[in-house]
């Protein structure tokens, strides 16, 4: 699991490839709830997709760019473009069926 900066999501997303991430914050319930999911799937994809997570309080730059309006918000990304977005709570499903269509 990758606590992302700016500058290290960006360094990811020029890598290209599989990335996944979650938008969160500290006081956020949701995302308190939807952490422990993010982090078996950083697990469970380890060698094939980036999972991470970034912080909107500590990298608002990075919320604005992407248009996160609400949060827990996952992003995908594929070769640093998005392809598809969740907002709120979902089960894991909701996650692996995104990654696994695009490995």
């Amino acid at each position: 699991m990758i606590h992302f900066s700016k500058e290290g999501f960006d360094k990811a997303l020029e890598q290209g490839g599989l990335m996944m991430v979650d938008f969160w914050a500290a006081w956020c319930g949701p995302c308190r709830m939807l952490g422990p999911v993010v982090e078996d799937l950083a697990k469970q994809y380890d060698g094939k997709a980036i999972v991470g997570k970034v912080n909107v309080d500590e990298e608002q730059e990075l919320a604005i760019r992407y248009g996160v309006m609400s949060i827990p918000t996952v992003i995908f990304f594929k070769d640093g473009k998005e392809i598809d977005r969740k907002v709120g709570v979902m089960p894991a499903g909701a996650f692996t069926q995104v990654l696994d269509s695009n490995l």
